[in-house]
């Protein structure tokens, strides 16, 4: 398969979910834009649309930050699901699919850098890609916004700090407000180019200090990352067959 990448800062690095990829020894493809490279013109031969997080927001202009450019990336995200493709978004990513399909973000109610559990849905509990999740899990987290809700759309998990962990927008296309993807490669990019976040981190009820988010192992949640993707990729193969 061929998995596309839309990167917005070399700090937030697609880990895990480049790891996935690799391990499968799936094409993989970039669109840096903080390098300035072009987003995808045609997305026919691309399998996942995967779109990472960022300082932006999905209401950041041109003029505020030259190398993003919200609704390029929104026309995109709609093309590939319009095309039956799979769809994934990370935190700011997350946000972008909302938009993209008429529902706005919004600021989440608590700060949240760290990791901290997530709680199942009943929905999400039933739900055949999130099985191996359990009834909670602890994620990995990175924001300070959520993403928005379509009246289609289904909320797979929570937390104490925010409402909308993970969405599932359609059977391909998921939010993840959450960063499962998070590495200790990942987690020191992050430190390094988020200091003012934990200038004030004690403010927080959900802010680890740089020493604790060294200190924490992402490997369980790395695993569920990779399990749910390969249901998904098994998913996304047998509806290309038919």
């Amino acid at each position: 398969m061929h998995i596309h990448f839309i990167i917005h800062e070399d700090f937030e690095a697609p880990g895990a979910y480049e790891q996935w990829a690799k391990n499968h020894h799936h094409k993989i493809s970039y669109s840096r834009v903080y390098l300035n490279e072009a987003l995808p013109n045609n997305i026919n031969d691309i399998d996942f649309v995967i779109i990472m997080g960022g300082p932006q927001s999905p209401s950041t202009t041109k003029q505020e930050c030259n190398h993003f450019d919200s609704q390029a990336e929104q026309a995109v995200i709609l093309a590939a699901i319009k095309a039956g493709k799979v769809v994934i978004g990370v935190c700011l990513g997350s946000q972008l699919i909302g938009e993209a399909l008429g529902a706005n973000y919004a600021h989440s109610p608590e700060k949240e850098i760290g990791k901290f559990p997530i709680t199942l849905t009943e929905t999400g509990k039933n739900h055949p890609l999130f099985s191996d999740f359990g009834n909670t899990l602890e994620v990995g987290h990175w924001h300070n916004d959520m993403p928005g809700v379509t009246k289609e759309a289904q909320i797979i998990a929570y937390s104490e700090g925010c409402p909308r962990q993970i969405i599932a927008y359609d059977k391909l296309v998921y939010g993840f407000q959450c960063h499962m993807e998070l590495t200790h490669e990942v987690i020191e990019l992050l430190i390094t180019h988020s200091q003012q976040d934990f200038s004030q981190a004690a403010k927080y009820r959900f802010v680890d200090t740089p020493d604790i988010l060294r200190s924490h192992d992402y490997t369980k949640m790395n695993q569920k990352l990779f399990t749910f993707l390969d249901k998904l990729s098994q998913y996304y193969l047998l509806g290309s067959e038919n």
